[in-house]
């Protein structure tokens, strides 16, 4: 079952959109109980880390989360903040996050791009030995970026005045700092390769 989860700072009628376009069914998900039964689980993100940090823990879908992916290993899509929160830190509102990936969330330098960065950025992937990723233009709506501390991590790098965290994988957690679900044929391409991921990571 494919559980999108649905909190005040997320994006998830439009991801529900998207993954019932691609013909799967999909529910959202607002309580731990609705994680029990999951395969794969989407973590939209729109607005900030602090207000996502706190919408889950205030759901009680903190620890939810981390038995359904850290432990039974169902798979994991973080969309914008919701790849942020993976790591430890962010600069934005001086947030602690989930930590499931090491390294932290900084700022764009204002001085040398406009932010937040809003539209279309060309994404160059690494080898993936099961899922199918193109380089192509998706599109972005941020003002942070990721910097993983684990150079396998990174999946996606796009650049915006210099190279920047676009895309993280590790075992069965996937994250695009893009807006998978409004990046067009690209989007929709990805984000099917990932929603037909089975067992064995």
């Amino acid at each position: 079952m494919i559980k999108i989860i649905d909190y005040k700072a997320g994006n998830a009628p439009s991801v529900l959109h998207a993954v019932t376009h691609l013909g799967y069914k999909a529910d959202f998900a607002c309580r731990p109980y609705d994680l029990e039964d999951t395969t794969h689980i989407i973590l939209p993100g729109v607005g900030s880390a602090k207000a996502t940090m706190e919408s889950l823990r205030e759901m009680g879908l903190i620890e939810a989360l981390e038995e359904a992916v850290l432990r039974r290993k169902s798979f994991f899509l973080g969309i914008c903040v919701g790849m942020q929160i993976l790591f430890e830190h962010s600069e934005e509102e001086n947030t602690d996050c989930l930590g499931w990936l090491k390294g932290r969330v900084v700022k764009f330098d204002a001085a040398k791009v406009r932010v937040p960065q809003m539209g279309w950025n060309q994404v160059r992937f690494a080898a993936h030995p099961i899922c199918e990723a193109h380089d192509d233009y998706f599109y972005f709506v941020n003002s942070y970026h990721a910097c993983p501390e684990a150079e396998s991590d990174l999946w996606g790098i796009a650049e915006y005045n210099s190279p920047f965290a676009a895309a993280v994988w590790r075992n069965n957690i996937y994250a695009t700092q893009f807006h998978i679900e409004k990046s067009g044929e690209a989007g929709l391409a990805l984000l099917n390769s990932l929603l037909r991921l089975k067992g064995g990571v």
